[in-house]
């Protein structure tokens, strides 16, 4: 899907850099492949939007006032991204 032309052609158009590398490798797009399948599943399947203004306003509120705060992550110990980058900062600065 996202190799077609029209998808390509459309990053292109909106300036949007694509990335893409081989499966296993550190540059491996998991980390955003996963906040997407969530925001597709948790946010966009559930909300029919009329503006886009709207659509706009309720996915940052989920990315900033749940994803980011309360939502837990098992790459990050179980924490919300805010709670480990806060207890790292913690931990460095000790």
């Amino acid at each position: 899907t996202y190799t077609a032309g029209a998808f390509t052609a459309l990053c292109r158009r909106l300036e949007i850099r694509q990335s893409m590398g081989r499966v296993g490798s550190c540059f491996d797009n998991a980390a955003a492949e996963a906040f997407f399948s969530s925001l597709e599943w948790e946010v966009l399947s559930r909300n029919d939007f009329d503006t886009t203004s709207r659509a706009r306003a309720v996915v940052i509120d989920w990315c900033y006032g749940f994803y980011n705060h309360r939502r837990r992550h098992s790459a990050a110990g179980g924490l919300s991204p805010i709670n480990y980058e806060n207890a790292a900062l913690t931990r460095d600065a000790a």
